[in-house]
């Protein structure tokens, strides 16, 4: 039998090093997109202040919904990924390394452990509320400034309302992926 330059378990965890790669890069980029969204927020609402022109703050809904889709989207990808070590990678480790008692053995225990913290849900359920006033309840506030200053025709409230009804659909999106309803 030929002797492997590469085992199976060597294969397994350089694809565990790039998952991983992958996810630490992803949240490093969603982290970002807050601080970016929060810069916007506060460019806007001083241009639209300096100029006094409330139809300004009609930019902030587009920015914040492209904004907040990245965001969920990479906080969505970044959960599959742990998802796939705890559920898949780390259980085909774990039997290839296990010794005549498999049970003795578990890899990347921290993608589980770290569940298990008591605190965890009410951070997620924080989270889920700092997400949805970045990317949703401001803007929304801002539909309400322009809506108050009735500046603008028709075509300007008209985009407005699509605005609103693209906000609450991110809405809907952040809550389903915050985990707080069960998926179909």
């Amino acid at each position: 039998m030929p002797e492997r330059d590469v085992t199976v378990g060597q294969l397994l965890l350089t694809e565990y090093q790039t998952v991983k790669d992958e996810q630490k890069t992803r949240i490093g980029f969603r982290d970002n997109l807050l601080y970016v969204t929060l810069t916007v927020v506060a460019a806007v609402i001083a241009a639209a202040a300096q100029a006094k022109q409330a139809s300004m703050l009609l930019a902030l809904p587009p920015v914040c919904v492209v904004l907040g889709w990245t965001y969920v989207v990479n906080d969505q990808k970044i959960s599959a990924i742990g998802a796939y070590v705890r559920d898949d990678l780390g259980p085909r480790l774990t039997r290839l390394a296990a010794a005549p008692d498999a049970s003795a053995v578990s890899v990347f225990r921290w993608e589980t452990e770290h569940r298990t913290d008591a605190r965890r849900r009410s951070r997620k359920a924080i989270q889920c509320v700092v997400d949805l006033t970045a990317f949703c309840v401001v803007p929304l506030a801002a539909l309400v400034v322009f809506w108050a200053a009735g500046e603008g025709g028709g075509l300007l409230v008209a985009v407005s309302v699509l605005e609103g009804l693209a906000l609450v659909g991110l809405g809907v999106q952040v809550v389903l992926y915050a985990g707080f309803v069960a998926p179909e």
